[in-house]
């Protein structure tokens, strides 16, 4: 028994008055997966009184774009139609396959594997039915993390390899690939509809199930997953990829897109990504001075807004040349090969002479001039003289007894007279 195409047939002027029963299925709503197949008795047929579940010789099956039908007979799937047009039964005839271009090449394989050629002589079986499976892309299934699931993020440019916990909401859609295997291994013998709400609770279980191995899949890609909205082709892959066994095998069922509407990390996570991110920018020797001019620049427009004086601003400004200093040493720490084409640092008791000679001795080796005597004072405003009056206030030398707090104050006792600091 097969199908025969019903244009051919009545062409040849054969079939056309043999015609019994036409077999037909309304568009299908997107709701609906699998439906059986109403019978609507022809114009030109005597058999009207024929059973539900009897297909007469010389019926004609309809099906339609975005449909596949199939023909059971006796619990079994002896033909498959995929491809839109009207058909002829034809009991004489071997079984056919029409998959259309669209079902995978596999259908004829598992036809092969559980089909059955059935010879009845002239006699009619007595359950026949004709189902007809909604090819069409079944859209809007939304997913959602309710807890976190472990995301990898990798990231080479700075070594970085870790875990973070992510939640992630979207849609997703899939189809019916096989019908075969729908039909063999889900649905089966239906008097009626099978939904979408017969099986989604279970779809959507395993998608959630299998989700965090797709986002492992992606991770070992390198995409971030702030960037997983952009990447949902990848994400459809990687999900049929580890579905593929239940789905797709089993069922005859295929994810075709996933959409993510929204994906964040847990705030903790995401502070220590970007503190690690920000540590490895300053490996670079540039970024690092970079963000110690920077520093500086702020440090003087500070001192400079500062109601109580200029001496905080500069004090805050030593501090950040200090930070800078301490990302420099840190660097050239980390590159020794750039740290020795430097020139090299002076001696312990080494001194630079105003010629721009370092020397160790007394006297300088380039020009003769003697060392200098170490003479300095630290004036309250912060800066360090050699003169008897401030370069920069003006304020004179404090006597031999007197000492600088570190809060700027001068003082004559033993503590400070500002914030009670022991003298040094």
């Amino acid at each position: 028994m097969g199908l025969i195409s019903a244009a051919l047939g009545a062409a040849g002027g054969v079939l056309a008055d043999q015609w019994k029963e036409y077999f037909y299925c309304e568009a299908l709503p997107s709701n609906v997966i699998v439906t059986k197949g109403k019978k609507k008795v022809s114009d030109r047929s005597s058999n009207t009184k024929g059973s539900d579940n009897v297909i007469s010789n010389g019926s004609v099956i309809a099906v339609a774009d975005g449909q596949c039908m199939i023909i059971v007979d006796q619990g079994a799937i002896v033909d498959l139609c995929a491809e839109p047009g009207e058909y002829v039964y034809d009991m004489s005839s071997e079984p056919s396959l029409f998959d259309g271009g669209n079902l995978g090449s596999n259908i004829k394989a598992v036809f092969a594997e559980f089909g059955k050629r059935f010879t009845f002589g002239g006699e009619v079986p007595k359950d026949q039915r004709v189902y007809y499976f909604n090819t069409k892309e079944m859209m809007g299934n939304k997913y959602g993390t309710p807890n976190s699931v472990p995301f990898r993020v990798v990231d080479t440019n700075i070594g970085l390899d870790m875990d973070v916990n992510i939640k992630c909401f979207g849609e997703y859609s899939y189809k019916v690939t096989n019908p075969m295997l729908f039909y063999k291994n889900v649905c089966g013998n239906v008097s009626s509809d099978y939904t979408r709400g017969d099986i989604e609770g279970q779809l959507k279980t395993e998608f959630m199930t299998h989700l965090q191995e797709a986002f492992a899949l992606i991770g070992d890609k390198g995409i971030r997953y702030s960037s997983l909205p952009g990447h949902a082709v990848e994400l459809a892959d990687a999900l049929n990829e580890v579905l593929s066994a239940k789905w797709k095998d089993q069922r005859g069922i295929e994810i075709v897109s996933v959409g993510v509407s929204s994906v964040k990390a847990d705030e903790e996570d995401e502070k220590m990504l970007k503190e690690l991110q920000r540590n490895a920018v300053f490996r670079n020797g540039a970024m690092a001075n970079a963000q110690m001019v920077g520093a500086t620049s702020q440090a003087m427009v500070d001192a400079a807004n500062n109601a109580s004086g200029a001496a905080v601003g500069l004090m805050g400004m030593n501090m950040t040349q200090n930070l800078g200093a301490a990302n420099m040493y840190a660097y050239n720490q980390a590159q020794p090969q750039a740290a020795q084409t430097a020139p090299a640092a002076a001696a312990a008791d080494g001194w630079t002479c105003s010629c721009g000679t370092v020397n160790t001795g007394k006297f300088c080796s380039n020009c003769g001039t003697p060392k200098p005597v170490a003479d300095t004072w630290t004036c309250s405003c912060g800066t360090v003289n050699t003169g008897k009056f401030c370069s920069n206030c003006g304020t004179p030398k404090p006597a031999a007894d007197t000492w600088t707090c570190e809060c700027g104050t001068v003082n004559t006792g033993k503590f400070c007279s500002e914030c009670g600091k022991p003298q040094a």
